[in-house]
């Protein structure tokens, strides 16, 4: 092949890589005269353009990204990275998206896993069968138990929890005392020696209250577990390194007696670098008429704070095994909170023993709302009841007013 040729077929290839290749740009606004760190943006992304790489960067600077496959067809939906932006700021994104390679490497700010029991180690956070899913028939009678760490775990650099895999579906947490990522090390069972080096541990005893906004039934009295299903599931959607999705799918929820059969699915997104979590419920069918519930545990002698208009929390003590169970523990000090938006909040209901509950509906077939803690073991958070719900306000404001993204082809 002389030089001229191979030249010649050389910048045809450089041409269709050049074809195959999308870029726009992306106006990011902040309408607030608050700073702002670690901002998500997320991009839908076209179903028939195959991506299959994408490079973000500021000022000709490539900063992480992440692509992900929500519905599991194989396709990329969306692409995200997150952002810090100054009071009144305006940044411009540049994006470039590819239908060649595979999705960039980034360090990873996030992690998740799904552990299967192995009866052959005793070591707590030694375990090691890895699942990315796991689904079973309601004739299994104790899901709680196969998992270690009783179902999915999932953290950023600030907070951890794990999903039990029953029909609590409880949101319970972990706290920790340095800003980093622990969970694959510690299984959510510290060590003594763990413990020693500064590592965190599980701060709520949960039982049958909400936890952290888990999701339920209301019965027009009281929440009432998922109880009746055909299959549970827990799968890990996204891991890294931006952010990670998990979900918890079921199939043939008999939520009322005399109506059909839903199947629900309730998927938590947690970003890196933030301390709360979205919490996003679709339904196969409309559900408009049929009430559900969430809220927050009512942690022993605790404070309550709520707004009337969706943002409620808590700050309070407690063993975070229960009394009889405390040996090797010492009471925890946490503030929790929820945000209930205007479209799916129907009540505030009073405070019991157990929890400060909301009851919630929609008009269609998406529950959506938030969730966010702290431990008092935190050197990098809030320490005082006073201090967690002054950014329990600000949380909400920054909810209520979302950062400007607007897209330039």
């Amino acid at each position: 092949m002389n030089k001229k040729l191979l030249a010649l077929l050389t910048l045809a290839a450089i041409s269709q890589v050049s074809l195959a290749q999308k870029t726009f740009s992306v106006k990011i606004t902040n309408p607030t005269k608050e700073i702002r760190k670690e901002q998500p943006v997320v991009l839908q992304l076209d179903k028939e353009t195959d991506v299959q790489s994408a490079v973000v960067t500021l000022d000709g600077k490539e900063i992480p990204s992440q692509l992900d496959d929500l519905d599991r067809d194989g396709t990329f939906d969306e692409l995200c990275f997150l952002t810090d932006l100054d009071k009144r700021q305006i940044l411009e994104y540049k994006i470039c998206l590819y239908d060649t390679g595979e999705p960039r490497v980034y360090p990873s700010r996030v992690f998740a896993e799904i552990l299967l029991r192995n009866p052959k180690i005793k070591q707590k956070n030694a375990h090691d069968f890895y699942l990315n899913e796991i689904s079973v028939p309601k004739n299994l009678k104790d899901p709680y138990h196969l998992l270690h760490h009783h179902g999915v775990a999932f953290e950023n650099e600030l907070i951890a929890m794990r999903i039990y895999f029953d029909k609590r579906q409880t949101v319970d947490l972990y706290g920790k005392y340095k800003k980093g990522l622990e969970v694959e090390k510690t299984q959510f069972y510290t060590s003594k020696e763990q413990k020693e080096e500064g590592f965190g541990d599980d701060v709520l005893w949960v039982g049958n209250t909400f936890g952290l906004g888990a999701f339920r039934g209301w019965n027009g009295q009281t929440p009432t577990m998922i109880d009746d299903v055909n299959f549970r599931t827990q799968r890990i959607v996204a891991n890294g390194p931006i952010r990670t999705i998990v979900e918890v799918e079921n199939r043939g929820w008999k939520a009322i007696s005399d109506l059909p059969r839903l199947n629900m699915t309730t998927r938590y997104t947690l970003y890196a670098g933030r301390r709360d979590a979205e919490v996003n419920i679709f339904f196969n069918r409309n559900v408009n008429g049929i009430d559900f519930s969430t809220g927050i545990i009512n942690v022993k002698n605790s404070t309550e704070y709520s707004d009337k208009k969706g943002l409620r929390g808590c700050w309070g003590s407690d063993w975070p095994t229960g009394e009889k169970d405390s040996a090797g523990h010492k009471r925890e000090t946490v503030g929790l909170g929820i945000y209930i938006p205007n479209d799916y909040r129907k009540s505030e209901e009073p405070a019991n023993k157990d929890n400060y509950a909301f009851v919630i509906d929609t008009q269609s077939n998406v529950i959506k709302y938030r969730i966010t803690y702290t431990s008092d073991n935190e050197e990098f958070g809030y320490h005082s009841a006073k201090d967690w719900f002054a950014f329990l306000k600000e949380w909400r404001k920054e909810i209520d007013m979302p950062n400007i993204i607007e897209r330039i082809d």
